[in-house]
């Protein structure tokens, strides 16, 4: 549900004034999307990818710089690949979306490619919008959209999304493309990379389904979507449909629980601001103002992981040994109260957690005591073994 005007325009002012004086706003992709519904309840993410903050500055500002991202050689390598499967009006691509997905229509030919420019992402957005429309009444056509603007409501803050491409088929069904650049070899790619495609590809989907929405019949938005690569080691490309149901599903329930962006500036002390040209020590009490939620699986997905991994330690919070321990301990929070529960020492003797941590530290005793005659410690851990 878009915001008012008013309150719309006095938030985008606020996010502005947290990203700094004259810092433009880093735009908020299907990737990070992904990443954010992975998490949730990460206030901090939350805010500052709501506000457009540039966050692999903000982590190299405080010190912990991120070390992922895509090199320049894969990125102009992506680039090149994407071309050749576009050129030619989208022949090739269109070709293997009605072998993929649709055979029972006629095979593409003459297809449209409408014009997608506008000034601003409103705009392109707009026109996007437009070009769906004009192309779903056009029965019986195919329609390439490429490079499509798409824009999602994302905690009362819109996020907009450019997808590598969009199909309208001859029956006014709607296909999601994304063209990577990793290999499939004999017809299948690596799982992990299929699967953060997938994650990426439902963002869209979604974005799909709200545009999809205003129209009267609303059209069907696909969930299998096509994913093209290069075939086995060569610069062919080939494809294969993904059913992103699940990713959806997954996805829309994680977006719709975050807090909403305004709730979050309504909570921060008057004068927060996040740009990288701040002092250290002051973007650091910045930064520590919003409370993170840590998990191991951050360090893949967000470029302040390392800063909030070394606070979680410092602190002693068990999400820093992964998100299934934490489920595990139900109300024990650090490393220290799981200690102290094991050893006895507090700890609610009926807590099913509790309980499980003290017979887990008897039977270690045991072992160690019916363990037989010491050897000398080990170089490697210091510690002594049986």
């Amino acid at each position: 549900m878009p915001l008012p005007r008013t309150r719309g325009k006095a938030l985008r002012q606020r996010l502005a004034e947290l990203r700094g004086p004259d810092v433009p706003a880093k735009a908020l992709d299907a990737r990070a999307l992904a990443a954010l519904a992975a998490n949730p309840g990460c206030r901090r993410r939350a805010i500052l990818d709501g506000a457009g903050v540039n966050k692999a500055a903000v982590a190299s500002a405080l010190g912990s710089p991120s070390v992922f991202g895509q090199s320049q050689f894969a990125f102009t390598r992506g680039n090149a690949f994407e071309a050749k499967v576009k050129a030619d009006g989208g022949a090739e691509l269109l070709r293997l979306v009605h072998e993929k997905l649709d055979r029972r229509a006629e095979p593409p030919a003459d297809a449209q490619v409408p014009d997608l420019s506008a000034p601003g992402p409103e705009g392109r957005a707009a026109r996007t919008a437009l070009a769906l429309r004009e192309a779903t009444a056009a029965a019986g056509n195919w329609t390439l959209l490429d490079h499509p603007m798409l824009a999602l409501d994302v905690a009362g803050s819109p996020a907009f999304l450019e997808p590598d491409a969009v199909v309208v088929h001859p029956d006014g069904s709607w296909t999601v493309v994304e063209i990577k650049s990793f290999p499939m070899l004999d017809g299948s790619a690596d799982p992990a990379k299929v699967g953060a495609a997938a994650r990426q590809a439902a963002v869209y989907v979604l974005a799909l389904e709200e545009v999809a929405a205003r129209l009267d019949p609303a059209p069907e938005v696909r969930h299998r979507i096509l994913l093209v690569c290069p075939k086995d080691f060569s610069n062919l490309p080939t494809a294969s449909a993904v059913d992103v149901r699940k990713q959806r599903a997954v996805t829309g329930r994680q977006l719709a629980r975050l807090t909403r962006i305004e709730d979050i500036a309504d909570t921060l002390p008057e004068g927060t601001c996040f740009s990288p040209e701040l002092p250290a020590e002051e973007l650091t009490s910045a930064v520590e103002s919003v409370p993170a939620t840590y998990a191991p699986e951050c360090l893949s997905a967000c470029e302040l992981a390392f800063h909030c991994r070394d606070r979680s330690r410092a602190a002693g919070a068990v999400t820093s040994l992964g998100r299934s321990v934490r489920a595990e301990l139900g109300g024990l929070t650090t490393v220290e109260e799981v200690l102290s529960a094991a050893r006895e020492e507090t700890g609610d003797p009926e807590d099913p957690a509790v309980m499980a941590l003290r017979r887990a530290a008897r039977l270690r005793a045991e072992a160690l005591q019916n363990c037989g005659p010491q050897v000398p410690a080990d170089a490697t851990t210091g510690g002594t073994g049986c």
